[in-house]
């Protein structure tokens, strides 16, 4: 990382630096709040969580190699530390100030209710094709997960591309304040964390607070298919299927299970294009990384060659082959919209049956059970043969599904005690839920087949 010293670090937290003075000038390597992810000379930063308390392993983590420590607590240690009244404000103030060490790289941010990891694999992947690209790791995308993203960006850095999830009003601004994005990615506007933000429109302005933040000449992508995205006015680039967005695609064919291709019309030109990966939701993130491509003065032909380094993250639209049957893991969340787009999916899989196993999708608010039902009405009439549900709301998703063959189980052990008696060699078994589900001990089962 670049340069960072613990005088720096302290000033930037509002934090009281103890210790041997001399030392406010000793660099950092990295910062975590991990102690099994300590190496020399990082910065500790203890944060209490549900599980565990950071405070209990200062002392390892220095033992390990730590340079420092931020806590909330005195720290019985012969090594400086620096006391805060929160770790948690203190990292996300940390992380802002190691932001600002880096005024001309390119800062892209992606919010959206479905699509954000597997569209910032995307952009990830065009970029790279021209510039040194650091992303988001895995779901670090929120209060915690963001700042250790920003604080990760090696001095090489010339793009960030950073996820930023949230699921209630203001959080979306206190992750641009750390972002500072000169690009703004939405890929839509679902229905998703309802209890906190009530309804779409509550969605919308909760996701757009990455406006609040944002550098005063950046570009504004979004999904111009999508009705309450298609009111932002500012937007510099639209993306979609619909031929009225900048960016639009043609003649979407699914390759069998390995890929997608189409045409990528974009000012007046078409371009063939590839992308391997399952899903003809997939075109239109390809399509967002062709705007942000565009936006950072990449040329088609390189946006394009890019589209083809995409790789699928786990638990998110994955193929799985077995002996016995073929399996798409894509059990990592859920919401009504990102489980539509995966029953699509379903249905253009070649198989001798067609299986969805669905469970619970949580925080959809006081409508959730009828967001429930209308899944199980539209798993019915996607082309799905059996219908295999799992937890409490997912028995009115399988009330909602009519005329189909459906197993419902209340849990993921009752439904692994049959699961294998329902499935026949050559099935393709569809597997999502929401992440609390824990629908990956499924997945995990229908390898081991």
């Amino acid at each position: 990382m670049k340069e960072f010293t613990l005088g720096e670090i302290a000033k930037a937290c509002g934090g009281k630096f103890i210790g041997d003075r001399s030392r406010i000038l000793d660099t950092i390597s990295s910062v975590v709040i991990d102690s099994r992810k300590v190496t020399e000379g990082s910065l500790f930063v203890a944060i209490k969580g549900e599980r565990t308390d950071g405070h209990l392993y200062i002392e390892k983590a220095y033992d390990m190699g730590a340079v420092c420590a931020v806590s909330e607590q005195v720290v019985d240690y012969d090594e400086p530390y620096i006391l805060v009244d929160s770790s948690e404000q203190a990292i996300k103030d940390i992380a802002e100030a190691y932001r600002a060490k880096f005024p001309t790289i390119e800062v892209v941010g992606i919010t959206g209710s479905v699509g954000k990891t597997s569209t910032k694999e995307m952009i990830s992947a065009v970029l790279a094709k021209k510039y040194t690209v650091h992303k988001t790791q895995g779901n670090f995308n929120n209060e915690l997960g963001v700042p250790l993203t920003l604080l990760a960006m090696p001095e090489d850095t010339e793009v960030a591309v950073v996820e930023m999830g949230i699921n209630h009003f203001g959080e979306m601004t206190r992750l641009s304040k750390m972002v500072r994005p000169t690009v703004c990615v939405l890929t839509n506007i679902g229905c998703c964390h309802l209890e906190n933000l009530i309804d779409r429109d509550g969605v919308l302005k909760a996701k757009t607070e990455m406006f609040t933040y944002m550098a005063d000449d950046a570009e504004i992508i979004v999904n111009g298919d999508d009705d309450k995205l298609a009111t932002v006015e500012n937007a510099s680039f639209r993306f979609g299927i619909d031929k009225s967005n900048d960016f639009f695609a043609e003649d979407l064919e699914n390759n069998g299970e390995n890929s997608i291709s189409f045409t990528l019309c974009h000012d007046g030109k078409k371009y063939p294009a590839t992308v391997p990966a399952l899903g003809s939701h997939m075109a239109v993130n390809a399509l967002a990384a062709a705007a942000v491509g565009t936006a950072l003065n990449m040329d088609m032909d390189e946006i394009v060659e890019g589209f083809k380094d995409y790789a699928p993250v786990g638990g998110r639209t994955r193929l799985i082959e077995t002996e016995l049957v073929k399996v798409i893991d894509d059990c990592y969340n859920a919401n009504p919209n990102s489980v539509k787009a995966a029953l699509d999916t379903l249905k253009t899989m070649k198989a001798k049956r067609r299986i969805a196993v669905l469970g619970d999708m949580k925080e959809l608010g006081e409508n959730e059970k009828a967001l429930h039902r209308e899944v199980g009405e539209y798993a019915a009439k996607s082309g799905a043969d059996v219908l295999i549900t799992v937890g409490e709301l997912a028995k009115e998703l399988s009330d909602g599904a009519q005329g189909i063959e459906k197993y419902h189980y209340d849990t993921v052990a009752d439904a692994l005690e049959e699961i294998d008696t329902i499935l026949h060699k050559d099935d393709v078994v569809l597997v999502k839920a929401s992440h609390s589900m824990q629908f990956e001990k499924i997945v995990s089962f229908l390898e081991e087949m």
